[in-house]
Formats: structure tokens, C-alpha cells, sequence
């Protein structure tokens, strides 16, 4: 069958499943669109369409394979499409199965880790059915542990290489613990290559003291093959600093101006003059180099030495920490003065993880943290580049 005409056919088939049955025939719809992109993936991928006789192909095609998938539509009948006489070494399988689902896997098997657990069974039912389309039993849950915590971690524990600029930070999620609900942290390194793209490093969840899990995570970095870092962008955690120090101890810290910014307020003595405040912050953030920054700052102090003394002392002390940025490229500025970029992968983790409210521990709370942030960093190192590192 020509192209057009097959094309033609899978676009009837999806309105007149549309036409027939609404929102309610959306699952049906993506069974049939997703079978005739694994149909085209494969094409691709062998260079060749089934039975055509050409001299590029790098395989043959071999039929397909009946799957049946649950998702948030129901459960999909897939038949995915097989391959053989493929070059050694090489290997087929539809991405579209793939992309993306690490993350359903594992917020299943949190949830599930709930019910085990003994939390609300109604209340635990209502999530799954939500989020996962359907319940899950206690013999997928050990069966899909067992697979995907070996996948994760395989992530956690990858090569890393050359990060010429590190983001560090953390975020907090409850957790039952003897008995208890605790918030334990999670910890989060986010670099951005030498090929200038954005990469989550890894992630790690914890009960130890905060500067203790910190040096662990920072040590682990360095043994899969972290090197090459020029900076390192945080907020002023306590922990993360004294493992930082201990560490790293001669790489430049870039202290987030945003934090600094919101920080300051707490110093300025009347509501009334922290607008004016804040604005002249602002300026030495925005000074064209450090050492107009420098005198902006000297500037400030002049300015609020009797109105506002602990503002003075404060500035003084710890706006310097957020000036190191003035020493790397002008067009590297703006990527680097806040840990903005990964505190909005935080906020894609809570938005994920609230769901579940509480952890029934902390492997659960890793694994679904990791499927979670895996799944980003696949896309962030194949999307475009976060820094122009040529460019000075």
C-alpha cells in the first residue's frame, strides 16, 4: 500500500474513533498512533520498508510482537514491531516504549510501597487509579522493584566526566521513620558539560546530618569521574558549605543572588524602605564588572550605615560571596549568578512527588526522585545547549 493511502487510513481510523466515542476513545487513539510509530521507527531505523528491495538496508523486518500496556488511558493492545539479521552488536526496540516510563514505574511502586505499608487503603487505591490507571498488585511491585531499581541504579552510579560548572542544591520530602514522619533531604547536583548542555549528576536521599550526607554525595560524584569544575553555584547551605570546603576546597563558589537578594530583607529595620533596598542590592548584582560591583556595595553601606546598621553588617559580609561570578564570561553571567535552573528541577520533583504525600522510606523516596530527574537530564542532554562554552 502506498504511503499516502496508509497515511490516509490511520488518519480515519483516529477521527472516526474520535467521532465515535470522544474523550472516551483517547486510549483507543493512542494505541493506534503509537503502533503506527513504532511501525515507522522501525522503517527508519533499517532503512528500509517491509519487503522493499534496497541495498541500504541494515536489517529485515521479522513481524511483530502483541503487548499490552497499562497506562493513565487504560490498558493499550501494542504490537511491537521485531527485527533480525541486524549487524552484531545492534539492537531494535520502539523508544516510544521506553521514553518516559521510568518515572510511571516508579511512582507505582511508591505508591504501592504506601498500601504495603499500611496507609489508607481507599486512600491509596484513589491515587493509583489517578496517576497509574489502575491498581497495582503486590507481585508486580516486587517483580517491577526488581528491574528498575537495577536500571536506577545504573543512572546513579554512570561515568560523568569533565563539569565545567557544578549547581548544587536540596529540597525536602516527609518520610516515615520509626514510627516518626521526618523530613529527610534530597539532594540534587545538576553540571553542565564541556558540549555546554545541562545534565543532572545525580541524586541522593538520606537520614545522616546534613554535612555528612553532603560530603558523601560530593565524594561520590568525584569517584565516577567528576573533574574539571571552574565553579560551584549554591545557596548558603550550612552543610553543604563545611562539605563543600572539605572537598572542594579551591574551587570559586558563586553564592545565588536571588537567595542573597531575599535574604537581605530580613535586615532592613522598616517595611518602608525595603523596596529602595532591594533595589540598590540589585544594582551591584547588575554592575558591569566586579569592580563596579565592589563600589556599589561600598556605595550601599555609606548609604544605610545609620539607618540601618545590620543591613550594613550583613551586606559587608556575605554580598561579596555572590560577586565571584564577575570573574567568568560576560554571555555566562546570566546562567550562573542563581541556582534558578535547579531549583526548577525541584519544582518538577515536587510536583510529581506531592502526590504521594508521605514516603513509607527513604528507598521509595530515592527511587521515584531518581526515575524522575533520569528522565530530564535524557532530555536536557539531547535538547539544546543550556551555555555556549566557546564564547568568552
Amino acid at each position: 500500500m502506498p504511503h499516502y493511502e496508509k497515511d490516509t487510513k490511520i488518519i480515519s481510523e483516529v477521527l472516526e474513533e474520535l467521532n465515535s466515542n470522544g474523550f472516551e476513545g483517547m486510549g483507543q487513539v493512542i494505541e493506534i498512533l503509537l503502533n503506527e510509530a513504532m511501525r515507522i521507527e522501525r522503517s527508519k531505523y533499517l532503512n528500509a520498508e517491509p519487503f522493499e528491495r534496497t541495498t541500504d538496508r541494515v536489517g529485515y523486518s521479522n513481524g511483530y510482537k502483541d503487548k499490552r500496556v497499562r497506562t493513565r488511558l487504560g490498558e493499550l493492545s501494542l504490537h511491537v514491531p521485531q527485527v533480525r539479521n541486524l549487524p552484531e552488536g545492534e539492537s531494535f526496540y520502539p523508544s516510544a516504549l521506553e521514553k518516559g516510563l521510568r518515572s510511571e514505574r516508579a511512582l507505582k511502586l511508591a505508591v504501592a510501597e504506601m498500601y504495603v505499608k499500611g496507609v489508607s487503603t481507599r486512600k491509596v487505591a484513589n491515587i493509583t487509579e489517578q496517576l497509574c490507571g489502575c491498581e497495582v498488585t503486590s507481585t508486580e511491585v516486587s517483580r517491577a522493584a526488581k528491574l528498575l531499581d537495577e536500571e536506577l541504579d545504573s543512572w546513579r552510579n554512570r561515568s560523568i566526566g569533565e563539569i565545567p560548572y557544578l549547581y548544587l542544591d536540596a529540597r525536602y520530602e516527609k518520610v516515615r521513620y520509626s514510627g516518626s514522619v521526618i523530613d529527610v533531604a534530597v539532594l540534587i547536583a545538576m553540571g553542565v558539560r564541556s558540549d555546554g548542555k545541562r545534565t543532572v549528576l545525580g541524586t541522593s536521599v538520606s537520614l545522616s546530618e546534613a554535612e555528612v550526607h553532603w560530603r558523601e554525595f560530593l565524594k561520590s560524584l568525584q569517584k565516577r569521574g567528576l573533574h574539571g569544575i571552574k565553579l560551584i553555584i549554591s545557596d548558603d547551605h550550612a552543610g553543604l558549605n563545611a562539605a563543600r570546603k572539605a572537598q572542594m576546597p579551591s574551587i570559586p563558589w558563586q553564592r545565588c543572588q536571588c537567595h542573597l537578594q531575599r535574604n537581605a530583607q530580613a535586615y532592613v529595620p522598616k517595611i518602608g524602605m525595603r523596596e529602595e533596598a532591594a533595589r540598590d542590592i540589585r544594582s551591584i548584582f547588575n554592575a558591569e564588572d566586579g569592580e563596579e560591583a565592589r563600589e556599589k556595595l561600598n556605595s550601599l553601606v555609606a548609604k544605610y550605615k545609620n539607618s540601618a546598621p545590620k543591613l550594613c553588617n550583613w551586606a559587608e559580609e556575605n554580598i561579596p560571596e555572590g560577586l565571584t561570578v564577575f570573574n567568568f564570561p560576560v554571555s555566562h553571567r546570566r546562567r550562573l549568578r542563581t541556582t534558578n535552573g535547579v531549583e526548577r528541577l525541584n519544582r518538577e520533583i515536587k510536583r510529581r512527588t506531592r502526590t504521594a504525600t508521605i514516603f513509607p522510606n527513604t528507598e521509595s523516596l530515592l527511587r521515584l526522585v531518581t526515575a524522575i530527574v533520569a528522565e530530564i537530564s535524557d532530555e536536557w542532554e539531547t535538547n539544546r545547549v543550556y551555555i555556549n562554552l566557546e564564547k568568552s
